[in-house]
């Protein structure tokens, strides 16, 4: 089993921390479904808002990015100021930002509303970063592997949301208000959090732009290649511009006193097997889900898919979301038998089976049904251990900065999913284009448990990720 870097000053308390816990898990699953539940939405929105596919799909794309703004930069903020707050804060901007969608009367509307919406993302790491405050270390494991779990729940939830809603996203919308509420309430009651983590200081705004800038510019370059021409002025224009960026952005990181992301923990030894495997299972996951939903809403007439209602899709995504909820029940009692990296090596490698299935097997429903459970026990079994294996080898300290930054590497690969999807199936439409969809999820869960394997391996004796830069 993992050896968990613990706090030698934990504090001390009669209360129960357990339902706190719990609240946290909730919360953590409703960010995750508020993501998910637009996936089926998509060519609804497009008909409704009378707006191409490719404008809709930065409806997803652009609360990804937001999300990976906000996760590293509220994370750091928690430190720094308490986390209770800032998960306060964070749902309180989902209540606002699902009720403007849930009004929406046009595209630009629903997107200033998913930019509030993707402000929650930040919530999982800063859940991770209470609960190692607040539980002793023998129950860690299980608190960071039920908040982690429940979170792929979550995942599944939303798009069995959007199918009970019929499709009517303002609906989906008006749901997702009232159980965000519900879960301020919870939150505000059971929660406490212990004293800031870290000093005051000054938040890295520079930094979050210049990610911002970078991201952007990746992902229109990817999402537009297809249409574009990759060898056009404005695609290699876009590259261009995000790699410069980029390279400003990785020395603005180094040089900052309070960076965004501190760079030696994202490479260090200790912590950069669960980096690339959570970048690559977000990658794999949002591929084979967005993949999977997309193909089976496909007109019958056209020879492929299955001409499938929202409804549908969320029971042919059903089974995913019950093996997550099952697994998250048990994750305590897996985390306790089981090494952090195994579990992530294994989810990975199950998951990549799940779009490994789909590329020779997607003639029928029973098909999709194979993919979606092997995808939910993959996933259940991954990301009850991600958390884990991201900050056990990191100082107490620094534990929610450590989950942000696995968060975003995580956000970072979902957000590259829509755009990669879109530009796949722009220079090879039909059924030859899902397959190239679903065999790209599948390398990337594979090489995602090829580093979870490897870099457990040599991680078997505890080490300590730096605290600098």
């Amino acid at each position: 089993m993992a050896t968990i870097v613990a706090s030698a000053a934990r504090t001390t308390s009669t209360r129960n921390p357990w339902p706190g816990v719990v609240a946290l898990a909730f919360a953590a699953s409703i960010a995750a479904l508020q993501n998910t539940a637009v996936v089926p939405l998509l060519p609804v929105l497009q008909r409704e808002l009378h707006a191409p596919l490719s404008s809709v799909t930065w409806t997803l794309t652009l609360s990804l990015l937001v999300a990976a703004v906000a996760t590293p930069l509220l994370s750091r903020f928690g430190d720094m100021y308490g986390r209770r707050p800032m998960i306060l804060g964070a749902l309180g901007l989902l209540v606002a930002g699902s009720v403007m969608a849930a009004l929406a009367p046009s595209l630009e509307w629903l997107m200033v509303a998913r930019v509030l919406q993707g402000a929650v993302a930040a919530l999982v790491p800063l859940s991770i970063g209470v609960a190692r405050d607040v539980l002793p270390r023998e129950q860690l494991a299980t608190g960071i592997g039920v908040i982690s779990a429940t979170m792929g729940f979550g995942s599944g939830g939303g798009m069995i949301l959007a199918g009970l809603a019929s499709g009517d996203f303002h609906l989906v919308f008006w749901i997702t208000a009232g159980i965000s509420l519900v879960a301020v309430a919870i939150v505000a009651v059971l929660v406490k959090d212990s004293a800031p983590a870290g000093p005051k200081g000054r938040p890295d705004l520079a930094g979050a732009a210049l990610m911002t800038a970078w991201l952007v510019a990746l992902l229109l370059g990817i999402s537009e290649g297809g249409s574009w021409g990759w060898t056009s002025p404005g695609v290699l224009g876009l590259f261009a511009a995000a790699a410069v960026l980029a390279a400003v952005w990785v020395v603005v990181e180094r040089r900052v006193a309070e960076p965004l992301v501190e760079m030696a923990m994202l490479v260090h030894r200790g912590t950069v097997g669960a980096t690339v495997a959570s970048m690559l299972l977000g990658f794999s996951f949002f591929t084979l889900m967005t993949g999977m939903s997309s193909f089976a809403q496909v007109p019958v007439g056209t020879g492929y898919g299955f001409g499938a209602s929202t409804l549908q899709v969320g029971f042919f995504l059903l089974p995913s979301t019950i093996f997550m909820l099952v697994i998250s029940l048990f994750a305590g009692r897996i985390m306790r038998r089981f090494r952090a990296s195994s579990m992530v090596a294994a989810g990975s490698a199950i998951t990549a089976l799940a779009g490994l299935w789909l590329v020779v097997a997607h003639t029928s429903p029973a098909h999709l049904y194979v993919a979606t459970s092997l995808m939910g026990i993959g996933l259940g079994v991954g990301y009850a251990a991600l958390g884990t294996m991201a900050v056990e080898h990191v100082d107490p300290g620094k534990t929610a900065l450590a989950a942000g930054v696995n968060a975003l590497v995580r956000i970072v690969g979902g957000s590259t999913a829509g755009a990669a999807i879109a530009a796949i199936l722009a220079a090879q439409p039909g059924v030859g284009g899902y397959q190239w969809v679903f065999g790209t999820a599948a390398l990337a869960g594979g090489t995602a448990a090829l580093f979870a394997a490897v870099y457990g391996r040599l991680n078997r004796a505890t080490v300590t990720a730096p605290s600098g830069r």
